[in-house]
């Protein structure tokens, strides 16, 4: 058979653009409910509801059929459907990360200075920091008081609301600042976020425009300045997923990577029928910064849940069968590839990129110039995901990222392959990846929400 790359909208055949615009509206309202890894879950966690899936936790013994889901310390989820086959001889996993980088309020954030409140913060994953100002941006978040409670912050891109920003150097005074390497004319301590200029009635010189802001937000949230050290507030981008181009078939939005396959993920699980093998969802926190924590790809939280999964099934919950049924699973590690850009031509290898509308891209491996940090997938792994891809007439094409010198990237495949499972990565070929405004093309998306469906729905 010959290896093609193939544009998905030549030759399409009679009602697929109907089927990849629709797929993509739930796609979008899931990116704009969705712009922190906590609300992904929550989101998630509501979808599941809906489907007739229950908390594993709730749940005494699961037999074909059943559907459930756990929670990672509301920054994580894995939800299954349980096979007719036992657990043991192994599991079908999609694992894709639901954090997405951003900016981090500090500790200590808020401060005046010549009359200009401004709150301090800490990028978060691989960003070109310039890109991070002069754009209207919003806060998405939790504040955990002393007592315990916990108030959820969203504020500035809904409707009338307000809204914040970085300041950035007017051109006309900017030479030095131009004449510095991209990656510092924008220092990481001057990306302050502008939250009000306007002084308080009364209060120490030089603080009052901090206590007027520090004032509205113990009206409107009830907390005081102590409780931003125990708060977990992002700093993302105020505009909402939008359709891009004249002809809508693209997506420009703020998080992409990796809610592009996160949520395909997401619903290809929660559309599956009952599978041959127990089909698993799995939706990670802190792959941008390296997926370390107890959120993140090298916690133990997969294998607390197969385990605990593996009781409730009787198969049994001891080590023996938890190794026996990781070392027989198949995973795809769902994440975002580049997407050749013919603007930017001269750091990609034309035969081996991504492309847009071609559908999802198999990446055999990743990792940074001689596959450093990579999982290269065997193989046989290979062979048994593009024999899956081609039954169910899925559209596939093989891709790296970008020329070996030029730098490259990490996913969580690494870490789950570490557990013993054959892993490989797939994912959307993508647009002006880690930028606060991405771009995906709505057939990929539907592509990939096709393969993991096929996935899932594996006999062998």
């Amino acid at each position: 058979m010959k290896y093609e790359v193939k544009n998905g909208w030549k030759d399409a055949a009679d009602g697929l653009k109907d089927a990849v615009f629709a797929f993509s509206e739930g796609y979008v309202d899931f990116l704009n409910n969705g712009k922190t890894e906590r609300e992904c879950v929550s989101e998630a966690v509501r979808l599941a509801g809906e489907a007739g899936f229950r908390p594993l936790t709730e749940v005494k013994e699961l037999k074909t059929g059943d559907k459930v889901y756990a929670v990672n310390k509301n920054k994580g989820i894995a939800l299954m459907v349980i096979g007719k086959r036992s657990m043991t001889d192994g599991v079908s996993i999609v694992g894709s990360h639901i954090d997405s980088p951003r900016l981090d309020l500090k500790q200590n954030p808020l401060y005046e200075a010549d009359e200009m409140a401004f709150l301090k913060t800490h990028y978060y994953g691989g960003i070109k920091k310039y890109q991070w100002t002069a754009i209207p941006l919003a806060i998405h978040g939790v504040i955990v008081k002393a007592d315990g409670s916990t108030v959820k912050v969203t504020v500035g891109d809904e409707g009338d609301d307000v809204t914040f920003t970085i300041t950035d150097l007017l051109p006309h005074l900017g030479n030095s600042q131009m004449a510095k390497p991209a990656h510092s004319f924008i220092e990481a301590e001057n990306l302050n976020l502008l939250i009000g200029s306007l002084p308080a009635a009364e209060g120490e010189d030089g603080k009052k425009v901090k206590e007027a802001v520090m004032a509205l937000l113990g009206e409107k949230y009830g907390i005081d300045e102590e409780d931003f050290t125990s708060a977990e507030l992002e700093v993302v981008p105020a505009f909402r997923a939008k359709d891009l181009g004249f002809d809508r078939s693209l997506i420009g939005a703020y998080g992409h990577d990796d809610r592009v396959c996160s949520y395909p993920n997401l619903r290809a699980l929660l559309d599956a029928e009952t599978p041959e093998y127990t089909a698993l969802c799995l939706l990670t926190d802190k792959e941008e910064v390296g997926s370390m924590g107890n959120t993140g790809a090298k916690s133990r939280f997969l294998e607390l849940t197969l385990l605990e999964a593996l009781e409730k099934t009787g198969a049994g919950a001891g080590v023996l069968n938890l190794d026996r049924t990781l070392d027989r699973s198949l995973c795809l590690s769902a994440d975002v590839s580049a997407a050749y850009d013919p603007n930017f031509a001269s750091v990609y290898e034309k035969n081996n990129s991504g492309r847009l509308n071609c559908g999802i891209a198999i990446s055999k491996y990743t990792g940074s110039r001689g596959k450093g940090g990579s999982n290269d997938a065997p193989a046989e792994l290979m062979a048994r995901v593009r024999a899956i891809f081609n039954e169910a007439g899925v559209l596939w094409h093989t891709a790296e990222l970008g020329k070996v010198d030029e730098g490259g990237g990490g996913t969580i495949a690494q870490f789950v392959a570490n557990l013993g499972v054959d892993t490989i990565d797939c994912g959307v070929p993508m647009l002006s990846m880690h930028a606060p405004f991405e771009v995906a093309a709505k057939m990929d998306v539907y592509q990939c929400y096709r393969a993991f469906s096929a996935f899932y729905a594996r006999k062998q």
